[in-house]
């Protein structure tokens, strides 16, 4: 599947060279391609499906952009990190609630998605005009515009939850005069990505349809999770519970997913796209040079190299040290909890000996995304200087569990179909623990919980914390629980005095109904006349 993905050299190629029609009277030069030349089979069609997945993976244009910035650095999980506080301003600036408009990382982050939406609408149009052929039956047509619609979809809620409204575009722009396009409204873009999980669920296939070559596409199950998590991101309870339970019901509970046995599985590379993968970035590694050409320009992460310990000790293989875990991160792990050891590294005593491997006095780094195996208990070396092949999870069965149980409570669902979905996801942990029979009890003999709602929430917040530790979501849990500034302000928050006076001086205050979203970028205010969002 990566390669099914990534290579879409073919594809990319046509469609840059495709021209706008001469005048009437001339003759086509020679080379030059027209759509009706270009989407002439099956095969075409599932080139443009394939490029429209492609700028999901782009983490590098004029600066690194993975979405881990924001999910992780913006929140209580993770300090920037990196050879010291210059390193990086627009991220420096991220992790201390000091963005401006012209933060090059929010630009980048924003151009990737349209690009991607740009994409899916493109195969929408031409896709859907194709005859069925020898490269694609009836039944895989349907199921490409159903990848497409998912697609373009997941392109809005990756922009949604950060911008608030954002223009709305749903057809191929094809002429200048349609670039400058307003902003829509949040629910009308929640409105949007909706209706296209909802054609996917209703086009695509389940995962165990498609042959081990095609794992990665989205499938029935991805649109159904989604659909739960968007409902719940617009405060939908009920609807998001309808969806989780579906995918509960005709998902998990009919085997088309299950948790791994081993956590770590969730994060080497040998085990990608597995039972618990419920949707990945898929990323391969090629040995060419091509860093700084910008989107597009490698089929590799960068992710590893950003995240690895700047230990001496690895080597070559050492990374840059960014993404720091925090104390306070570290500290929300229940005692023999095992997740926190597959979740945080702790650098030796050699390494700890190089000034830079410690960050505002945090020398955690995120295991996560060093690309370990652990089977081995070593670092895989990088074929590629700054790249690796693995992949990153957008979506995986222990966070669906969650989402389900968290849109039952706040639907006023049995606490039975909440504890049930709790306890899969801290059983699995359990059973991982160096001793099952004392570590992580049953809700709610833990944390000093009782039996009641509020503190069903409490635990199901501390679980996606913990289980999803460092994979990008926790900023994002905060916004839309609506706590965030309870949690982060520099005065007022729970987490800053629980972390080093060095990371404290660099805080800023949280503000309230600004920080929430980051700013529209100044460069696209110019391109596309738009409201700034609050206080920027």
């Amino acid at each position: 599947m990566k390669n099914k993905i990534l290579n879409i050299g073919l594809a990319m190629v046509a469609a840059l060279s495709l021209s706008s029609c001469n005048d009437w009277l001339k003759e086509d030069a020679p080379g030059v391609n027209k759509f009706e030349d270009f989407y002439i089979g099956g095969a075409m069609g599932i080139q443009t499906v394939n490029a429209a997945y492609v700028p999901l993976a782009w983490e590098f244009n004029d600066t690194y952009f993975s979405e881990w910035f924001f999910g992780d650095i913006a929140s209580d999980d993770a300090l920037k990190g990196g050879q010291g506080v210059a390193d990086g301003l627009d991220a420096y600036d991220i992790d201390n609630y000091k963005v401006n408009p012209s933060n090059g990382i929010v630009l980048d982050y924003y151009r990737a998605k349209y690009q991607g939406i740009a994409r899916a609408n493109l195969a929408l149009r031409e896709v859907e005009k194709l005859e069925p052929d020898a490269e694609m039956s009836a039944e895989r047509k349907t199921c490409l515009l159903g990848e497409a619609y998912f697609l373009r979809g997941l392109y809005y809620f990756q922009l949604v939850r950060l911008f608030g409204g954002v223009p709305l575009i749903t057809e191929v722009i094809e002429s200048s005069d349609r670039w400058q396009q307003k902003r829509a409204s949040v629910d009308e873009v929640y409105a949007q990505i909706v209706s296209d999980f909802e054609n996917a669920e209703k086009m695509l296939w389940n995962k165990s349809k498609f042959p081990m070559d095609d794992l990665g596409r989205a499938t029935k199950g991805a649109a159904q999770a989604m659909l739960c998590k968007a409902y719940l991101y617009n405060h939908d309870y009920e609807n998001a519970y309808k969806w989780g339970k579906k995918w509960v019901d005709e998902q998990y509970r009919a085997g088309e997913y299950k948790l791994n046995r081993r956590y770590f599985d969730n994060f080497m590379e040998a085990s990608e796209n597995g039972p618990e993968s419920i949707f990945e970035v898929q990323y391969i590694i090629e040995e060419t040079s091509d860093y700084g050409v910008g989107f597009g320009s490698t089929r590799g992460t960068f992710t590893t190299i950003l995240c690895r310990q700047r230990g001496t000790s690895m080597g070559s293989d050492a990374g840059w040290g960014w993404n720091h875990p925090t104390r306070n991160l570290y500290n929300e792990f229940e005692q023999g909890d095992p997740r926190r050891d597959y979740t945080i590294g702790i650098p030796s005593d050699q390494d700890l000996e190089n000034i830079e491997v410690t960050y505002l006095g945090s020398p955690y780094f995120n295991l996560k995304n060093a690309y370990y195996d652990w089977d081995t208990q070593s670092y895989p070396a990088l074929k590629h200087a700054s790249r690796s092949p693995k992949n990153y999870t957008i979506m995986r069965a222990a966070d669906a569990l969650l989402l389900y149980a968290e849109a039952a409570l706040e639907a006023g669902k049995s606490a039975t179909e909440v504890k049930w979905a709790l306890e899969e996801v801290r059983s699995r942990a359990r059973a991982n623990a160096a001793d099952p029979s004392t570590a992580l009890p049953e809700f709610p003999a833990y944390n000093g919980y009782s039996d009641n709602t509020d503190d069903l929430r409490r635990a199901l917040r501390h679980e996606r914390r913990v289980e999803l530790a460092m994979e990008g979501h926790r900023w994002f849990d905060l916004v839309r629980w609506g706590i965030a500034y309870d949690v982060l302000d520099k005065d007022h928050g729970t987490y800053p005095p629980t972390e080093s006076a060095e990371a404290r001086a660099e805080m800023a205050n949280f503000i309230k109904g600004k920080c929430e979203l980051m700013p529209i970028p100044f460069e696209e205010l110019h391109l596309n006349a738009m409201e700034q969002n609050p206080g920027y």
